[in-house]
């Protein structure tokens, strides 16, 4: 009914365009809300009030011209103007009858709109270092992620779904020299590991594995490795320097080609296992961009390149600066260390002019909170590159707490051991997991209780939505054990019989589906969904213990049928939008 005033409005705005009130350049943004108060109607529009100063009249002028060129339409019985310029929309009660037969004729497609048509927009999220399995911190990235993007899909939007990957820097060396040391364990030689190096059981599994392959052709005397290299942290030394060395003294004694091979199979083994995990979580990318390619093809210096030209960069104490204080942010950054190396901050500017050059409308970042710090210089990176800023958003997610009950969960152990998404989804399920990531807004910290998720209850909000579904399902068995048949036809007629408190409510609450999907979506809060489903299924719930469906009045019977099955649509809808399953049976 929202989209059906909004078409009203439209047709009554171009009627005074061609009629010569309003000029043909003005394009108003028009907004239907519904009226918090039922004395007011059931629609409300500000368009008057927006109006007004273009057209030089007073917002209530405007309404009754608006009024006047208003369609005639059987649904709305009345309407009127309010305070100082709204428009009230009166709906006959008869039209919430409608929505049933809607969702019957759209079904999958109920509530997707065209809202983002011919816009362009790219989603980069998760892009965790290629360094280690992904751990539950990881998760919530990527169930918010990959739903805001499956919501702008919903509402129009052409989506590009992304996985930055870090396959350059000094992190990639610290975990190609860790996997080379553990691989020299293998090989008889006593190490001292480094205290900064990847001390996970994964990296040994990968050492094992190239032994076991290549047997001790990367084998160097540990002597060697050692000599002269300064002492590590827990010896009095500094842990960086140490770990630098070590990275140094790799590359010499094994040469570019043998250490290539040790950075490149620890690069293809972990992401390979990140690519399976998220597979299996429900994410999918259309893209995984290498940051190595920025190096590899010159993207880096193009875009440092035009910042120069632009005169961003400066130079001071051998180093390159970005002025990116002039831009927004606290303070200038480097971008080109004193010994010519690139910072991670000239990759990004660079992936981010790539992103521009690709000509995305708008580019969504989804990072962690704790790279709040992280979002200016990058705003200032996209004015320096000559971009408009607002094409950027950054959506920050919170970090997720473990529980079991009321005990909290060791999330990591000194032996850099930590609890993995694998972990996760093998213990609570992929639809649980899901649902419980984006049930909170993205920016609040959210506690996760692994009892509650496994629980088969009503206190379970996952099971609470799927018990819904399945109990749609499970009356559908019985009318077929019981040897009726469903009259579709006979429940649309009948429609009208349902009076109840519990029916009114759904048919409202149905009928509020997508234009909470369409928020949901422009505002990126995939909680809002989740809030949706747990209303719908609540009352849904209420309803069933309320009353019977399989009644002996046929006609009762079918319009409760076509009542509970558009339920059941628009719950198989928004699970579906979520990734997460609807089981017929629970």
């Amino acid at each position: 009914m929202k989209q059906t005033i909004e078409t009203l409005i439209l047709q009554a705005v171009e009627t005074l365009k061609t009629d010569g009130v309003i000029a043909r350049e003005i394009s108003p943004s028009i907004t239907i809300e519904r009226t918090r108060d039922a004395q007011h109607g059931d629609f409300a529009s500000n368009l008057a009030l927006i109006l007004a100063k273009p057209l030089k009249l007073n917002p209530r002028q405007v309404a009754e011209k608006i009024i006047a060129a208003l369609p005639q339409h059987d649904a709305v019985t009345k309407v009127e103007i309010a305070g100082p310029g709204f428009i009230n929309f009166f709906i006959d009660p008869s039209s919430q009858y409608q929505i049933v037969r809607q969702i019957h004729n759209q079904g999958r497609e109920f509530g997707l709109s065209r809202v983002g048509a011919g816009k362009q927009v790219q989603v980069e999220f998760v892009s965790a270092n290629p360094t280690g399995p992904l751990h539950v911190g990881h998760g919530r990235g990527a169930a918010y992620g990959s739903v805001v993007a499956d919501l702008l899909e919903a509402v129009g939007f052409s989506v590009q779904r992304e996985y930055y990957v870090n396959d350059a820097g000094r992190q990639m060396d610290i975990l190609a020299t860790s996997i080379w040391l553990r691989y020299l364990e293998e090989c008889g030689e006593l190490v001292h590991f480094p205290s900064n190096g990847y001390r996970g059981e994964y990296v040994r599994d990968i050492a094992r594995d190239i032994h076991k392959n290549a047997g001790n052709e990367y084998r160097r005397p540990v002597e060697l490795v050692l000599e002269s290299i300064p002492a590590d942290e827990p010896q009095g030394g500094d842990k960086e320097a140490h770990i630098d060395a070590l990275i140094d003294r790799a590359k010499t004694l094994l040469g570019t080609s043998l250490y290539r091979d040790f950075f490149q199979i620890g690069l293809n083994d972990i992401l390979e296992d990140i690519k399976a995990d998220l597979n299996e979580f429900g994410v999918d990318y259309q893209q995984w961009f290498s940051e190595r390619q920025l190096m590899d093809d010159g993207s880096v210096e193009k875009a440092l390149e035009r910042l120069r030209t632009a005169g961003h960069l400066y130079e001071h104490e051998g180093a390159t600066w970005f002025a990116s204080s002039k831009l927004g942010d606290e303070k200038d950054r480097v971008v080109v260390r004193e010994n010519g190396q690139y910072t991670y901050f000239a990759s990004d500017i660079a992936y981010h002019m790539n992103k521009l050059d690709r000509g995305f409308d708008q580019i969504i970042d989804i990072w962690g909170a704790d790279h709040h710090g992280y979002v200016p210089r990058v705003r200032a990176a996209i004015q320096a590159l000559g971009a408009d800023e607002s094409k950027l958003k950054v959506l920050l997610v919170q970090f997720a707490t473990l529980y079991r009950g009321e005990e909290k969960v060791q999330m990591s152990t000194r032996s850099g051991e930590f609890v993995t998404l694998r972990q996760l989804r093998n213990e609570v399920g992929k639809d649980a997991a899901r649902f419980f990531y984006v049930m909170r807004r993205s920016e609040q910290h959210m506690d996760f209780d692994l009892k509650l998720a496994t629980s088969k209850s009503n206190e379970n909000p996952v099971f609470y939505v799927q018990y819904a579904y399945a109990r749609v399902c499970s009356v559908l068995r019985q009318l077929d054990e019981r040897g009726w048949e469903r009259n579709l036809l006979s429940g649309m007629e009948n429609l009208t019989r349902l009076t109840e408190e519990h029916e009114s409510l759904l048919l409202g609450t149905l009928a509020r589906y997508p234009e909470m999907l369409e928020r949901a979506a422009l505002q990126y809060e995939p909680h809002q969904l989740i809030q949706y489903l747990r209303e719908l299924a609540h009352e849904f719930h209420t309803y069933y213990n309320a009353h019977q469906f399989l009644v002996e009045d046929a006609d009762i019977r079918d319009a409760r049928l076509n009542l509970i099955c558009a339920v059941k649509q628009v719950l198989a809808n928004g699970l579906g939008l979520l990734n997460i399953n609807t089981p017929e049976s629970m």
